[in-house]
């Protein structure tokens, strides 16, 4: 999916290297010693002079990413791009097969609707320019699981173009600074996916599943605008959070390959023009097959589809169906609250840092979560944060969990702010409760503080004592507090607290002390 080139960085000097990935097709390869100019965005590689120069040892070079990203996202539709299949995941091996999607003489492609308004509303989100008029074409190469010998596609002219995605990155440490970014889309267009080769290497056959040929995917090309694999992942993620909340797809991708470059590079070894698939038991990709170039494919009008065109309110035809077209102005109308949106009204409602606004929309369920724990608590918005970014959230790294399998619930964490909030409870204690509410599911906030006895003492005269016991017990801390140690009275406050259990709040006890010391 990510689709990287890497440059040797060096004054006067600039090696560039060829993307890889299906998104090489809109992109030139030059041989060693020869140039390249044109215009930004006519080619992947970078518009530089190629010098030709002695090739540095491995480890004295510096090599910079630039990343381009071609992505093919499943559309989210009951059934498939030009055939009534339906589409579901997991189903056994060739049960969700159309005469159509087998490829079998004389069968003709439908259109699916569904699929073409997801394509028209993932590109006015995008930004981009809906072409009222776009065409279908086919791709041929063969596979065996591609039983028509072709894709069905839209290389000439496409179903929007033109658009932006705009991303931000946060930089730094303590406080982060969220900068923002911008990738160019340069088209978005409908497609076929293929079957599914399934290899059995134990009997040294493959078997073909046509489940998921026909299943219509949108192609999303992103310009290689970005710089690091950082900045990729980060505009991959933004564009998932676009189309879930979109609904015109689920998409569950992953993004890995700059580091497998460097290495192969530093090796003297070859960046190959080739497609390359993401192993998620390797943790790496793997090569699928070479890429071809754009006259192997032979691109021809796909002649049994017409040209695919699209209204606005002004151009619709009068007394036309309106089941039999697509009004892009009815789109629009109807397009969700965007993430960009969503971000940009947490931080003005709740006054949190933009940083917290773009963790809580990454993870998939947190926003959700947050919202529910706002509505049922009286703490203020910044603890609530504090609490469901740092504490909650940490606990289901450690556990690797999603937040729909976390045992604790909104409404458990709302109580347990509440106690602490009111002053029932310390810091510290609270983090006792949280824990055990995360061990043993059933039991409030309320019940653990009562049977682990965590509650703040609430006995002025019972911690007057007990502060003027550990001044007694401990002299030594006492002078070295009056010559001037700062640190000393942090040690007696940690001494009370030992005393009690954790259940007398520091700030009291610190100022019981020093009432007690200068008196």
């Amino acid at each position: 999916m990510a689709a990287p080139m890497l440059r040797w960085c060096c004054p006067g000097r600039r090696w560039a290297f060829p993307r890889i990935g299906d998104c090489s097709r809109h992109e030139k390869r030059f041989p060693a010693g020869s140039t390249a100019s044109g215009k930004r965005g006519q080619s992947s590689v970078a518009q530089q002079p190629l010098i030709t120069a002695q090739k540095p040892r491995k480890g004295e070079r510096k090599w910079a990413a630039v990343v381009g990203l071609e992505i093919h996202a499943q559309i989210s539709s009951n059934s498939k791009l030009f055939s009534g299949s339906q589409v579901h995941f997991a189903a056994p091996p060739n049960s969700l097969v159309s005469f159509f999607d087998a490829s079998l003489p004389g069968t003709l492609p439908v259109l699916n609707r569904r699929c073409v308004e997801a394509a028209v509303m993932t590109g006015l989100a995008l930004g981009c320019r809906i072409n009222r008029k776009s065409l279908f074409d086919r791709k041929h190469y063969f596979y065996a699981d591609l039983p028509a010998g072709y894709q069905i596609t839209q290389q000439r002219l496409p179903i929007a173009v033109n658009g932006s995605l705009a991303y931000s990155i946060c930089v730094g440490k303590k406080p982060a600074q969220v900068v923002p970014r911008t990738v160019r889309v340069k088209q978005i267009q409908l497609e076929q996916d293929s079957g599914k080769s399934l290899h059995d290497d134990l009997r040294s056959q493959t078997l073909i599943d046509l489940n998921r040929a026909g299943v219509g995917l949108l192609e999303v090309v992103l310009e290689p605008d970005m710089s690091c694999g950082e900045e990729a992942a980060t505009a991959v993620r933004e564009l998932q959070l676009i189309l879930q909340a979109l609904g015109t797809s689920q998409a569950n991708m992953a993004d890995y390959e700059i580091q497998r470059q460097i290495s192969e590079l530093e090796n003297g070894g070859e960046i190959l023009n080739e497609t390359r698939s993401f192993d998620y038991k390797l943790g790496c990709t793997v090569p699928m097959r070479d890429k071809e170039g754009k006259q192997d494919y032979r691109f021809m009008p796909e002649p049994n589809l017409p040209p695919l065109l699209l209204y606005d309110s002004g151009s619709l035809p009068a007394g036309v169906d309106p089941q039999q077209v697509i009004n892009i102005d009815w789109l629009r109308e109807r397009l969700p609250e965007l993430p960009s949106v969503t971000r940009e009204k947490l931080v003005r409602q709740y006054g949190m840092l933009p940083e917290h606004s773009v963790a809580l929309l990454n993870e998939v369920g947190l926003l959700e979560f947050f919202q529910n724990v706002m509505k049922e608590t009286r703490a203020e918005p910044k603890r609530v944060t504090s609490w469901v970014l740092n504490t909650f959230l940490g606990f289901l790294k450690q556990q690797n969990l999603a937040v729909s399998e976390s045992p604790v619930t909104p409404a458990a964490l709302a109580e347990l702010l509440d106690l602490l909030d009111r002053k029932a409870i310390s810091s510290s204690a609270a983090k006792k409760v949280f824990e055990e509410l995360w061990r043993s599911e059933g039991k409030t906030p309320t019940q653990i503080v009562a049977e682990k006895k965590l509650e703040l003492m609430q006995d002025p005269e019972e911690l007057e004592q007990l502060c003027r016991a550990t001044l007694e017990a401990h002299p030594g801390v006492v002078m070295d507090l009056k010559k001037g140690n700062p640190r000393a009275i942090n040690k007696l406050i940690g001494l009370v607290r030992k005393t009690t259990l954790g259940r007398a709040d520091p700030a009291v006890i610190k100022e019981v002390l020093e009432r007690q010391l200068s008196s």
